[in-house]
């Protein structure tokens, strides 16, 4: 929502203040298509010779995942910390019972309770994988604990792939603005023997090749890179809270006192509180 009310306050702030201090929108309108033909198609190109075809999907997708924030809300943080409540006490329990949720996720009852969580494969492949750690007797908390610190450290460098390409245009529109501005001037002085309202308007047009590359970079994609960054390492942040969790289940502290590790660990903003967390363990505890 605040994404879409930024986009609109920039066009409104800066179009209306071009307008009232009496410029003419018919100037910008009639270079717009080819200036935004040469700086946008640079860019572009730019943009697809200098990333991988992941890279390049995930960018794509990730300004719509801007405008619409953080996958990962509150609720989420009280599942995943409700699903590794019953995992953990399933390992203490009867670790064979336990082989069959971790080797086989998607028909695991536990897993399905929790669908959202069944459907990230990476939080769920860092989940078995350290407890199938445990089971094979690699139960070093400090080794299982820099074990998954890569892995979250793997996903998290992956994850910025995006923003960082993102940025990279941002940086390059300007100069690809001064590049077709400096087109505009050729053409311009190609038609140096026409009359000064003619000279004009075409010095005019040059010049929004720069005022575009500016504003794309400034008002537009360097702040839709920031914001899927920040998107991205929000989430990022569920992973550090699944860590923490087994981490302290591999010190063997009590079930409950990991879940709380865990809670600790989210960020404020999306942590569930602690009667939350008591009330939904306690309904698990009790159709169980």
């Amino acid at each position: 929502m605040f994404g879409m009310l930024g986009i609109v306050l920039t066009f409104a702030m800066v179009f209306g203040g071009y307008i009232l201090a009496g410029g003419k929108l018919a100037v910008i309108l009639h270079s717009l298509p080819y200036e935004l033909m040469m700086i946008g198609g640079a860019a572009l190109g730019s943009f697809l010779l200098a990333n991988e075809t992941a890279v390049i999907k995930s960018a794509l997708g990730g300004v719509g995942r801007s405008l619409k924030g953080p996958k990962w809300q509150e609720s989420d943080i009280q599942d995943v910390l409700c699903l590794l409540f019953q995992l953990l006490r399933t390992a203490r329990a009867s670790p064979v019972d336990l082989e069959s949720h971790i080797e086989d996720p998607d028909n695991s009852p536990l897993f399905q309770s929790f669908p959202r969580i069944l459907q990230d494969k990476q939080a769920v492949s860092l989940i078995s994988d350290a407890l199938r750690s445990a089971s094979l007797n690699y139960d070093d908390p400090y080794q299982v604990e820099e074990m998954l610190s890569q892995r979250i450290r793997l996903i998290e460098d992956e994850a910025m792939h995006a923003p960082h390409a993102l940025q990279n245009m941002a940086d390059a529109l300007p100069a690809l603005g001064i590049v077709a501005a400096v087109l505009g001037v050729i053409k311009t002085m190609s038609a140096i023997d026409q009359p000064p309202e003619v000279l004009g308007k075409m010095i005019g047009g040059a010049l929004v090749g720069t005022f575009l590359g500016v504003f794309l970079a400034y008002a537009l994609v360097a702040p839709f890179a920031h914001r899927l960054q920040a998107v991205m390492r929000q989430d990022q942040s569920f992973y550090d809270v699944i860590k923490s969790v087994l981490i302290a289940g591999l010190h063997q502290h009590a079930t409950n006192l990991c879940v709380e590790v865990g809670r600790q660990a989210a960020p404020e903003h999306v942590r569930p509180t602690f009667g939350d967390l008591e009330n939904a363990l306690r309904d698990l505890k009790r159709a169980s």
